[in-house]
């Protein structure tokens, strides 16, 4: 029963930790509080490792659950009432939880405001094209927190951002923002604007 019970909340434990780094952004981006977005980014080359312990933990937790009792291992003698944390409820709880917890990059985009920037540019010469290369993003959280922040100042015509690609593309009208406001929006989201590159169109 112990085995069982570690395995349970062990399984609750790596599942958490194992979507820290997705979670953390829209926590950050909820509270206002951009700078701690990235805390967790160290945690993103663990993930599948944390994903396959949680499933090998919670996997033990229903095969102890599940398994048939031996007759030489009933207590017939003093029957004893379980406590929550020790029923099949309580597992099924935990295993939605961890489901959960470990699918959340695919639906965290669903946190953020849908952000469509429509700035009107009075004159084609003076749009800008500038990638930016950002360090600390792991998901599609980190990718919609950064996207949000950007889209945020004026003069922005459209914003492309890549976790996997580590960038931002923005096109901008450089007579209502400027590259470093740009890079001063990523950086207030905790990731950091490494460089940026000049596009041409």
């Amino acid at each position: 029963m112990k085995l069982e019970s570690s395995a349970t909340f062990s399984g609750i434990l790596t599942a958490f930790a194992s979507s820290l780094c997705c979670i953390t952004p829209v926590l950050a981006f909820m509270a206002g509080t951009g700078g701690i977005a990235s805390s967790f980014s160290w945690i993103e080359p663990a993930r599948p490792y944390l994903l396959g312990a949680t499933a090998l933990l919670l996997g033990f937790a229903w095969y102890q659950k599940l398994k048939p009792v031996a007759a030489d291992d009933c207590d017939c003698e003093i029957p004893q009432k379980r406590s929550f944390l020790q029923t099949k409820s309580f597992l099924l709880a935990v295993t939605i939880f961890a489901a959960v917890t470990s699918t959340f990059p695919l639906y965290a985009h669903v946190f953020y405001p849908k952000t469509q920037p429509a700035a009107i540019v009075e004159a084609q010469s003076n749009v800008q094209k500038v990638e930016f290369s950002i360090e600390g993003m792991t998901c599609t959280g980190c990718e919609n927190h950064v996207k949000s922040e950007i889209s945020k100042l004026p003069g922005i015509v459209e914003v492309t951002v890549s976790y996997s690609k580590n960038n931002a593309v923005v096109k901008f009208d450089k007579t209502k923002t400027t590259i470093e406001a740009i890079e001063k929006a990523i950086n207030s989201t905790g990731y950091k604007a490494v460089k940026h590159t000049v596009l041409e169109g």
